[in-house]
């Protein structure tokens, strides 16, 4: 990078981290550290769920993702936009009336502990998870950009975001992400640009979008029904909805965004603009991946995007035989080129029996192109490079000041997400398990600064996971992947709890151990897409609940769905009965 770059890269970390620090570090109270003082506009609300859920790996992975599948991952989105509208109706309003901290504390009141701690547990491992491999995501742009060991650059950026997380709490987290998203949309939007101005003189917009097309990339919906395929109108509307309503329902780095709203119209109002306008974002970002494929239709990409492993490649010894890859690479890049542009010379001529002509020899092209990508893999012992692809475009192609501000891009995305998974891991396991478990009813200045310790030991735990994360594959898939082996399970306890009010403490408890087992040996034992572990596990903790329910009797103890609650930090404070 250039000094320019390095000079936007570095001035936008600094106001990142000491932003994020300082703007609210005294917090002297729980609703301050954990909910921003209940006191977030609809539009802070809205920015802060997507920028939560929009992390480095949207900004890094998803254009990876559409270069080698294209458009196709858009379907993952289908049925976001019912859950935002069921949540509004449903959980907002009851979240809102019992004035909790985290969503599980309702599980308690209306079940028992012990429902209220495996939902709880559940949670958390998934979250601490895909929070190590965001962190990891972040560290291939340093590691790239200085060399430094993936190991050493894991343990820095998840440094950075500890520190300002557990200094400024859920209002750092609020404040900053508004900024944060801001830099990731100005910064794909002017990458989209560079694109389009870089391609050939000859080779207009349109036609450039044809030859994508031409070669599958721009088939963003796909109506057949196949359990086996992981993207498709199906798995997305349904497995999607499942997962979108449990991701945003009952994930508490979601969830305690709308619950820091100064009312409840304030927090529908966040949910549902995301509704609004999360597919189209995630439709752009697709998009930019598809035209940096296009780009290198006319400009020969590297045999493999990962500079690192290409360099040991070429130093190693095997390479000799890693040169000769890459001049098979270049002469199949050549004769793919050809053919594109064989492509758009029958697009012109508006001739169809030539362009079905030139449109196979193309895709044959293309085939001879990857199989000699799936050698230079082999000889190199490489591992997924296709989290490299959009950065290794930025670092050769996009001009002085834009690729730090690209990077910047990267970094804001990763501290928005990761800030905002510690500060929801923190809050769960302070609320549902210190305060619960361990310490009750003390004051809130040690309720803080056990979060802040909370903070730092989740942290912790992320980076270790984080070291391993190089083995997983495609980062946007890892994380969706983590969350579908989990979020089922959740979302049919809520539900139960919700729309069950005759289901006990126990049936519940009994159904969310059944319908995970079932996740499980669906993720180890069938081809099934993961969309649909979502279902499975959704429905099947439901149905096994209910059966116990009617086996063994109606429940008894537990109070109604509708009853007020107040946590038990504060038993004073409790408008409800006492719990203890």
């Amino acid at each position: 990078m250039s000094p320019v770059d390095w000079v936007v890269l570095l001035g936008s970390l600094f106001f990142i981290v000491v932003y994020g620090t300082f703007r609210n570090r005294h917090h002297k109270d729980l609703d301050s550290y954990l909910l921003a003082s209940r006191g977030a506009s609809w539009r802070t609300i809205a920015v802060s769920i997507m920028a939560t859920q929009a992390s480095a790996i949207t900004f890094l992975s998803t254009p990876g993702l559409a270069y080698v599948d294209g458009m196709r991952f858009v379907q993952f989105y289908l049925g976001l936009p019912v859950a935002m509208v069921v949540l509004s109706i449903t959980a907002v309003p009851v979240y809102a009336r019992l004035k909790v901290y985290t969503a599980y504390e309702y599980l308690e009141k209306r079940f028992d502990l012990k429902t209220r701690t495996l939902a709880t547990f559940l949670f958390l491992v998934p979250r601490a998870l895909s929070t190590g491999v965001s962190i990891y995501a972040t560290s291939i742009v340093l590691s790239v950009l200085l060399g430094w060991n993936i190991y050493v650059t894991n343990t820095v950026i998840g440094g950075l975001v500890i520190v300002y997380t557990a200094s400024g709490g859920a209002r750092a987290v609020n404040w900053t992400q508004s900024h944060q998203f801001a830099i990731c949309i100005l910064g794909m939007a002017a990458a989209f640009v560079v694109i389009v101005h870089r391609l050939p003189a000859d080779v207009s917009f349109l036609e450039a979008t044809q030859v994508a097309g031409k070669l599958g990339r721009l088939k963003a919906i796909d109506f057949a029904f196949d359990p086996k395929d992981r993207y498709n109108f199906w798995s997305g509307l349904v497995g999607g909805f499942f997962l979108q309503l449990s991701y945003f329902g009952t994930d508490q780095s979601q969830v305690g965004r709308y619950l820091g709203g100064r009312s409840t119209t304030e927090s529908r109002l966040g949910l549902l603009f995301n509704g609004l306008v999360k597919i189209p974002m995630q439709f752009g970002i697709l998009f930019l991946g598809v035209m940096v494929y296009v780009f290198y239709q006319f400009n020969a990409p590297p045999v493999l995007f990962n500079p690192v492993e290409v360099a040991k490649a070429r130093s190693g010894p095997q390479a000799a035989a890693f040169r000769q890859i890459e001049e098979r690479h270049a002469a199949a890049f050549e004769a793919r080129r050809t053919a594109t542009r064989d492509v758009i010379d029958a697009l012109r001529a508006k001739d169809d029996v030539r362009l079905e002509g030139a449109r196979t020899t193309l895709v044959g092209k293309e085939r001879d192109l990857k199989a000699v990508r799936t050698d230079a893999v082999k000889v190199a012992k490489a591992s997924t490079d296709t989290n490299y692809i959009f950065l290794t475009f930025v670092l050769r192609y996009l001009p002085a000041g834009l690729v730090g501000l690209i990077v910047a891009v990267v970094f804001a995305a990763s501290m928005s997400s990761n800030s905002a998974a510690l500060n929801a891991l923190a809050s769960t396991t302070v609320v549902d398990v210190y305060g619960r478990l361990i310490r009750k009813g003390k004051a809130d200045a040690h309720y803080v600064r056990v979060s802040k310790l909370a903070t730092v030991f989740w942290g912790l735990l992320a980076i270790a996971f984080a070291q391993f994360s190089n083995r997983l594959g495609t980062l946007i898939e890892v994380v969706n992947i983590l969350g579908s082996l989990f979020y089922g399970t959740i979302l049919g306890v809520f539900l139960l709890a919700f729309y069950f009010k005759r289901v006990g403490g126990t049936a519940t408890f009994v159904g969310a151990i059944a319908g995970e087992i079932a996740v499980v040996l669906c993720w180890a034992f069938s081809p099934l897409a993961f969309l649909w572990y979502n279902v499975v596990g959704c429905g099947l903790t439901i149905a096994v609940a209910l059966l116990y329910g009617a086996v063994r009797g109606p429940r008894t103890g537990s109070g109604p769905a509708s009853v007020v609650y107040a946590s038990a930090l504060h038993p004073a404070r409790r408008d409800g009965p006492s719990r203890s």
